[in-house]
């Protein structure tokens, strides 16, 4: 038999995987106590970069009006004829929007290497 490399997974993805291998009503698997405490501790780690992600898409979110009530020229002027603030709303956020999802994508995979 020819050697297979074994990859080192944590107890969420062990157990994601257990899920989809079953047929019928799905029971989680116990876990050992020091398995059980990784993931508890990943899992709260995880939390906490989704917390620190999701604060900054509200930033961001929030930030919009924020930026045309302090500058309310972006109303009138214009580029290629279309309102700036227009531009803004349409094209600054969606950048933003993708970067903020990789970045958390990352920061959780990262956690669940650890």
């Amino acid at each position: 038999m020819p050697n297979r490399r074994v990859a080192v997974m944590s107890p969420q993805t062990r157990l994601a995987h257990a899920r989809r291998r079953q047929r019928g009503r799905w029971r989680p698997p116990r876990l050992e106590a020091a398995d059980a405490e990784r993931a508890l501790r990943n899992y709260r780690r995880q939390r906490r970069r989704a917390v620190a992600a999701l604060l900054l898409l509200f930033a961001v979110l929030a930030g919009l009006p924020v930026v045309f009530a302090v500058w309310p020229a972006l109303d009138h002027t214009r580029l290629a004829g279309v309102p700036v603030s227009w531009l803004v709303l349409a094209v600054v956020p969606y950048p933003l929007l993708i970067g903020l999802g990789h970045w958390h994508l990352r920061r959780a995979e990262r956690a669940e290497k650890r």
